[in-house]
């Protein structure tokens, strides 16, 4: 059970996945309020400097950050308890359940119609919140990627820009849309999308599960480029190939599961 350590704070569309109906999007009025989650597991050395980057950020919308400690050891919880103030709500796991576990934590204490998913690990940069805010708040879309592969980018580990482009390519095939990057962490969505969603994830599988059930309802994906300064293994880099072959089989797996709670 996570415990609730403070305070409520007050491209390109992709198309529908076969044999659904397209949901349009419209233009609303409604996006008052941007809830961003932060899982956070064993960050210490980043963690204050990403949460600074994402206060400085001009946001044409009311911000909310919900931090969720999965379980740290490391003394990123004493961190973060010296960094909470009136936009930042802190939520902690006894022990590590793994990032989906934790995004589901934070949509549980996230309170706006904007939802973004940040990690904590300095790799993707806030300034390029904007950039995928713009389509939603403009009525194009109601799910935005930022795609790694679109914007500039720190070169990439051989075989890891093999299995992003492969699970990619794996996506476009399974669903017949065309996404650039299921694994990238910039995933923007209309809460409304998310309420609509039986998210089962415990680890990083979590993004293909999110990008297979968006596309199963039928909603299009819009893609935006960002920046992108990856970190390695050495560095505290978590995601391993045995991550990717569990995106695979999720991405499988939901083609022929109900996506919806």
């Amino acid at each position: 059970m996570a415990e609730d350590l403070g305070r409520p704070a007050a491209g390109r569309e992709t198309g529908p996945a076969p044999a659904a109906r397209e949901t349009r999007p419209t233009p609303s009025r409604s996006h008052r309020l941007l809830s961003v989650i932060v899982p956070v597991y064993n960050e210490r050395n980043t963690v204050a400097e990403i949460l600074r980057r994402m206060r400085s950020v001009d946001l044409p919308v009311d911000l909310e950050v919900v931090v969720v400690d999965d379980g740290s050891t490391d003394g990123t919880d004493k961190v973060l308890a010296a960094l909470e103030d009136s936009t930042v709500r802190l939520v902690r796991h006894a022990a590590n359940r793994g990032k989906a576990a934790a995004v589901r934590t934070g949509l549980e204490h996230a309170r706006g119609q904007l939802v973004l998913i940040q990690d904590a690990d300095l790799e993707y940069d806030p300034e390029d919140w904007p950039r995928l805010l713009d389509p939603v708040l403009k009525g194009k879309a109601r799910v935005v990627y930022g795609s790694r592969f679109r914007g500039e980018r720190m070169t990439m580990p051989l075989q890891r820009w093999v299995s992003n482009r492969a699970l990619a390519m794996a996506t476009s095939l399974i669903y017949n849309r065309t996404v650039s990057d299921v694994e990238t962490c910039y995933k923007l969505f209309d809460r409304s999308v998310l309420d609509r969603l039986r998210l089962e994830s415990e680890r990083f599988e979590i993004e293909a599960e999110l990008t297979a059930k968006v596309l199963r309802l039928g909603y299009g994906i819009y893609e935006v480029p960002i920046s992108f300064a990856g970190r390695a293994p050495a560095e505290g880099k978590k995601f391993t190939g045995r991550d990717s072959l569990r995106s695979l089989r999720a991405l499988v797996r939901y083609r022929f599961s109900p996506p919806e709670a």
